[in-house]
């Protein structure tokens, strides 16, 4: 009988230990957040993942997020890869660019280790413009298709 107490002990005290380490993961990352900081969405229309989106990724993200080994299982080789994230959930939120951690991470806002591409990696991929941003947060704000 003491064996069954201990276990269900156990696995209480580990998922209780989960849900309190996501919740502090999520408010923290929530509160880093400075979203004035974004640069605003670029007012061209019709903007869609294949004429305006792809190139920009092939040329900043596809080297480190493309269908060979994609960091973190995020692949930005292609729209669905896009839309369904990675290891760590998706990263847009369809007519929500201010809420999509992609426009966060590209725009280097929040944690520091989350910028992308990174600081001085060793492609030389340099940081995102501020009009490419806008661009990302264009083609979110209008449905990321």
């Amino acid at each position: 009988m003491r064996t069954k107490q201990i276990i269900p002990s156990k696995l209480f005290t580990t998922l209780a230990t989960v849900v309190i380490v996501s919740v502090t993961f999520a408010a923290n990352a929530e509160t880093k957040i400075d979203k004035s900081k974004l640069p605003p969405a670029s007012d061209k229309k019709g903007v869609t993942f294949a004429a305006d989106i792809k190139p920009l990724f092939e040329k900043s993200c596809v080297k480190c997020h493309g269908a060979e080994k994609p960091k973190a299982r995020l692949r930005l080789d292609n729209l669905e890869g896009a839309l369904k994230g990675g290891d760590n959930g998706k990263v847009i939120e369809p007519g929500k660019s201010a809420d999509s951690v992609l426009v966060h991470n590209v725009a280097w806002l929040g944690e520091e280790d989350y910028f992308m591409p990174p600081k001085g990696n060793k492609a030389g991929i340099a940081q995102l413009t501020k009009e490419e941003v806008g661009l990302i947060r264009a083609w979110i704000d209008q449905g990321a298709k």
